[in-house]
């Protein structure tokens, strides 16, 4: 939004702040029994663009993200209350950024190209331009660089409502391992007032991200060996293990069977404040990926697929135990789902009235249980959706038929999920499974 919405965006985010005492309000009446009618809202992109990718939103409704442009190029993206902002303009310098995620006080992190070219041809940010990647924090309305390990790149996934970063940064070490483009090491990392301290891997792994944190200081994320950032891969790790970083010590979370990361990978998503992790693992044999939900009194629980589905993949749980994602066909057509209380349910079959998306994946789940994801619009077009819960029941035909019509991607629609889907930029491939 480079005009006048933009140059208010920060005047915005602050009036903003009075909206919690409000909501807090509002939910102290609403009943706690959980919604199962969704209305649905295409956020839209950025003017001009045909894409937009949401990864996080806070309890306030605020999203975070990216939105094409009509040059291509993406921008990390703020929506709220209908409007949205463009804040990687001008970012690092460089002509694409994400926001991966957003906390309480309203500030966003993420990855932001700078105009220099990577003295290595790395491809870091995974946009083809192969100029330098950074992580950055954005607050009071400017991106602000955060540094990395001594290497050259680096990604900042995550911000707590503390304020503490977490991600993952090049080190100074080749990694002999990893195929070309790519040249160093990088490492789960977390970023505080003190500086950059950098997170242990397991097993002899030589590389590692971190994805997600709570407020109590625990993160999530997986460590595996380098991978080519491409259109298969979608990201520079194999992830062999998933983990729970907690005071600096590494947890091996364990996996459904799936032992070289090979399908999707192992790879810890999200972690609420209950210490509850999701993610996905690889199934034994390594040839398919499964959602998991993880608990320190039960180990790592196989959530399954929807009917008819051979893969899927847990993205967010909020602090009530609720769990979205997406579930695949064996020809990489994804479906939103919501998991709650042992069940897994489309959430398409959820929706009131008309929707104008088709809901291809869950991304990010509030603790009002708002989601925001992916959706397929009528023109083939992937736009951030916000899915807000209402009073009342799905409708009768939907809830006894329990599925709708399922939408077949085209392959130019694949091919953009396939290269801009990141599932929170984890280590699942997503391959179109034979």
């Amino acid at each position: 939004m480079k005009s006048q919405s933009l140059l208010s965006l920060s005047a915005w985010l602050l009036a903003v702040l009075t909206v919690p005492l409000t909501i807090a309000a509002q939910d102290a009446q609403q009943p706690t029994h959980p919604a199962v009618q969704y209305t649905v809202t295409d956020l839209g992109t950025l003017p001009g663009g045909n894409f937009s990718q949401p990864f996080f939103m806070n309890r306030y409704g605020l999203v975070s993200g990216s939105s094409s442009l009509p040059d291509g190029n993406q921008h990390a993206t703020l929506w709220l209350e209908g409007l949205k902002g463009d804040i990687g303009a001008p970012g690092l310098g460089g002509p694409n950024s994400i926001a991966f995620g957003d906390n309480e006080r309203f500030q966003a992190a993420g990855e932001a190209e700078t105009a220099a070219s990577d003295p290595n041809g790395e491809d870091f940010c995974g946009f083809g331009t192969h100029l330098t990647c950074l992580p950055f924090l954005w607050r009071d309305g400017e991106m602000v660089q955060l540094p990395t390990l001594g290497g050259n790149n680096g990604v900042a996934m995550t911000i707590s409502n503390r304020g503490e970063v977490a991600g993952f940064a090049e080190t100074l070490t080749p990694d002999p391992g990893c195929p070309a483009p790519q040249v160093l090491h990088f490492k789960p990392v977390v970023w505080e007032s003190a500086g950059i301290h950098q997170l242990p891997t397991i097993g002899g792994d030589p590389d590692g991200v971190a994805e997600e944190m709570n407020d109590d200081g625990q993160v999530v994320g997986g460590s595996g060996t380098c991978a080519t950032f491409n259109t298969n891969l979608l990201y520079n790790l194999v992830a062999v293990h998933a983990l729970l970083w907690e005071k600096g010590h590494a947890t091996d979370l364990g996996n459904l069977g799936g032992q070289t990361g090979q399908a999707g990978g192992n790879i810890a998503l999200d972690i609420n404040h209950q210490g509850q992790v999701v993610g996905n693992s690889d199934l034994p044999g390594d040839t398919t990926f499964h959602a998991f939900l993880w608990t320190k009194r039960t180990g790592m629980r196989d959530l399954g697929t929807l009917s008819g589905d051979v893969a899927s993949l847990s993205i967010s749980i909020n602090d009530a135990g609720s769990v979205i994602g997406a579930s695949l066909d064996a020809n990489f057509n994804p479906r939103a789902f919501l998991w709650e209380k042992g069940v897994m349910t489309d959430l398409n079959t959820l929706i009131a009235g008309d929707s104008p998306l088709y809901l291809l994946t869950g991304c990010s789940i509030n603790s009002h249980g708002e989601i925001t994801g992916l959706g397929l619009t009528s023109a083939g077009e992937i736009h951030t959706y916000l899915a807000t819960p209402a009073q009342g029941g799905a409708s009768a035909e939907r809830m006894s038929q329990g599925v709708i019509s399922r939408r077949i991607l085209s392959e130019d629609a694949r091919k953009v999920v396939q290269q801009q889907l990141r599932f929170g930029r984890s280590g699942a491939r997503l391959l179109r499974l034979q």
